[in-house]
């Protein structure tokens, strides 16, 4: 009688999960493509977005579709990984697993080593209720809604004027926060006023709009040092930006916002389209793991981690990003990037049974913020650039690092229309992009309302498919009487009527 062999099994793989799809995320999964791991990145959202051109999809020069491409499409040729949607909401760093979450359905999935690269959103420093009238530019749901708040300002200001109104309050758009972001989110609806819309209008006179940019710093752009900022602050008023400086915001509704000021005045700003650009506070996560470790979290919610990026008695557990306080680190993409590729390569040599690295260095490639079109500031090292040169700098580096060949096309293209000419491509607005946010969040537990549970959804099913027969059933007899009847086409006369 012949011997059956038992198949040998092939040894489990390390596994490797990466939380968040951002720079920090995606970069820590390729640098990873040629390693002996099965790798499973989860993150809310299906794209990868390139953050730093997000206020371009809010003053319509840009798609979304060119600044966030998908993430399963990036990473399709990577035999090794695997992308899941979710949120993740729990990591439990006993059992070394991660628990994400849609639409109120959990999955869990277990690592070896984790990457955690969740990044930051908005901070209203405590006043959350303000990001209902004053959205951030953390997502592509925050630069859409802005987008039909900024053309639908206008839209309105046309039809009110075209009845006689005062239509100031529509024409005044407040940026809070004279960071980059707010800086180029400021100069842009000034491009937008002054140059974009000049001639479509009948009723109103679009460079009459005022571009208020707030920030309760003193000085514009501080990271970039004074003398940039001070440059920055004369270009963006040569384009008709109010710069208010040493201002606190202290509150704000849907048709205004309220300032203080150090010597005590205060003052109301009466404006419909409010944008906050000001302060990030990273990932919840953070605290998750703050509390199963002890490392400590700084005011921003960034946890401490140790020189390699590993957590406090967790060498399998890696932070990168926005969410790590080391070394004063600024909250920018190189750091995320940097910090993944490193972490990588940590587990790689791990597996491969090599020494661990230095501890990880940041190599500072410089910073960069357009003020408009052919016009920017740059430091790079001790550097310092400004006007054309400086833009040209920005436009090549965000060209290297916006991913895919299309992508790089397409934006090119758009920058030519928008820079060159006066067209800006992507101006379709909805009601939806401007409520929807606010919709959802009315819901007890947001989408998760709207779908059913799969249970409930299969019971639903049974019914629905036992009565939906018998309509069409139904109904085909009722085609077919009428065709064999002959009825079908012709007219009943008075008689038959009554």
């Amino acid at each position: 009688m012949a011997s059956s062999q038992q198949p040998t099994q092939r040894p489990r793989r390390h596994r490797v999960v990466v939380i968040g799809s951002g720079f920090g995320g995606l970069f820590g999964t390729k640098a990873l493509k040629r390693a002996d791991v099965d790798i499973t990145l989860v993150a809310r959202t299906g794209h990868h977005l390139f953050q730093p051109l997000l206020y371009q999809v809010a003053t319509g020069i840009l798609s979304q579709g060119e600044i966030a491409p998908s993430t399963r499409e990036i990473l399709s040729r990577q035999d090794n990984a695997t992308v899941l949607l979710g949120e993740v909401t729990a990591i439990d760093l006993e059992a070394q697993t991660v628990t994400s979450t849609v639409l109120g359905q959990d999955t869990v999935t277990a690592y070896d080593s984790l990457i955690v690269a969740a990044g930051a959103t908005q901070s209203y420093f405590g006043n959350d209720h303000f990001a209902e009238d004053a959205p951030g530019m953390k997502s592509i749901d925050d630069a859409l809604e802005l987008r039909g708040r900024i053309f639908g300002a206008f839209e309105l200001a046309e039809l009110g004027a075209s009845r006689g109104e005062n239509v100031d309050h529509l024409l005044t758009f407040v940026v809070v926060g004279a960071g980059p972001t707010g800086v180029e989110m400021a100069g842009q609806i000034a491009e937008l006023a002054n140059r974009t819309l000049k001639r479509d209008f009948r009723y109103i006179n679009t460079r009459n709009a005022r571009v208020v940019l707030l920030d309760a710093a003193p000085q514009v752009l501080p990271p970039f040092g004074q003398k940039l900022g001070e440059h920055t602050k004369k270009d963006l008023e040569k384009l008709g930006v109010e710069v208010v400086l040493g201002a606190m915001v202290t509150d704000l509704d849907e048709r205004g916002i309220d300032v203080a000021y150090k010597d005590g005045r205060t003052e109301r700003i009466v404006a419909v389209t409010k944008i906050w650009a000001a302060g990030v506070q990273a990932s919840p996560l953070g605290r998750t793991l703050a509390e199963q470790t002890g490392a400590p979290l700084d005011r921003a919610g960034r946890i401490g981690v140790n020189p390699d990026l590993t957590l406090p008695g967790h060498p399998e557990v890696f932070v990168v990003g926005d969410m790590i306080a080391l070394d004063n680190l600024p909250g920018v993409a190189q750091v995320a990037i940097q910090g993944a590729k490193y972490a990588a390569k940590a587990i790689e040599r791990r597996i491969e049974g090599k020494p661990p690295q230095r501890p990880f260095k940041y190599f500072d490639k410089g910073s960069m913020a357009t003020i408009s079109r052919f016009k920017a500031v740059a430091l790079i090292g001790k550097v310092r650039l400004t006007g054309f040169v400086a833009w040209l700098a920005w436009l090549g580096l965000h060209l290297v690092y916006i991913t895919g060949f299309k992508n790089q096309l397409t934006a090119l293209m758009h920058w030519f229309v928008s820079f060159l000419g006066r067209g800006r491509a992507e101006r379709t607005t909805t009601e939806q992009q401007i409520f929807a946010r606010a919709a959802l969040q009315r819901l007890k537990g947001g989408a998760a309302d709207l779908v059913s549970a799969p249970g409930a959804y299969d019971r639903a099913q049974e019914i629905l498919e036992v009565s939906r027969r018998a309509e069409l059933e139904e109904r085909a007899l009722e085609e077919v009487r009428l065709t064999d009847s002959g009825e079908r086409g012709s007219h009943l006369d008075r008689a038959d009527q009554r």
